[in-house]
């Protein structure tokens, strides 16, 4: 959730940063890895603040929002990249407490995200620019024991179309990105190493190989840029030509 844009000339990678995640012990949604991002980024220039929060409370979120304001003076870009993954298994195997983690997290905090930050940004002159990260799971593409994980995504997808609708006489431009396969642990397979992973995808993918988390972060800067100023509602595919 970047708090502001840089200085002039210097385009959102000179954004003041607030980092946002869940104060749970998952791999990558703690305290540690947050707090680091944050250092990095300062360690490269850059201004940074990491905040925990729980995207399916609404009260979490608001206070992140607040937290953006206060220490950086507005909210100029919000990412919202929360998502997890409980799948593998046909629907009718898929326990109810899975299904509830992931419509809480994937489409209910992409909501409560989304409304705070609107709320925002429409009291900003300037409005604001944000970008959801939905997947190819779901509008584009489905893949057997991801059928609920699909269908957040997909609604991920749809969400940020309204939501765009609703808000842009407001001056506030929303987008989403549908990323495939990409290099990180979610996209391994049980049991896969990253060698079998890139010999699957130089088989199976197009590009014959997975998307970086840069060309994913290239695709979202583009989106959150006055680059992409007539660019409203739509869901930018970025999956090595899966769904071509």
């Amino acid at each position: 959730m970047p708090g502001r844009r840089g200085g002039a000339g210097d385009g959102l990678q000179g954004a003041d940063v607030v980092a946002a995640a869940p104060d749970r012990m998952v791999v990558g949604r703690r305290r540690e890895p947050l707090e680091e991002t944050a250092e990095s980024i300062e360690a490269a220039g850059g201004k940074a603040l990491a905040v925990t929060a729980d995207v399916a409370r609404a009260a979490d979120i608001e206070a992140a929002v607040a937290a953006a304001v206060e220490h950086f003076g507005s909210l100029d870009v919000a990412v919202n990249n929360a998502g997890v993954f409980r799948g593998g298994a046909p629907l009718a195997d898929l326990t109810e407490e899975d299904w509830h983690t992931q419509l809480g997290v994937n489409v209910t905090g992409v909501f409560l995200a989304l409304r705070a930050e609107i709320r925002q940004m429409r009291t900003q002159p300037s409005g604001g620019a944000i970008v959801n990260i939905a997947s190819t799971f779901g509008a584009h593409t489905r893949h057997p024991g991801a059928a609920a994980y699909a269908a957040t995504k997909a609604a991920v997808s749809v969400l940020t179309r309204g939501a765009a609708l609703d808000h842009i006489r407001e001056g506030i431009r929303i987008n989403a990105v549908s990323p495939g396969a990409v290099d990180t642990p979610m996209s391994l397979q049980p049991g896969e190493t990253d060698a079998d992973r890139s010999a699957r995808a130089r088989a199976t993918l197009p590009l014959g190989r997975v998307t970086t988390t840069e060309e994913v972060a290239a695709a979202v800067l583009h989106l959150a840029s006055d680059d992409a100023a007539s660019t409203v509602g739509t869901d930018l595919v970025v999956d090595s030509g899966a769904t071509a």
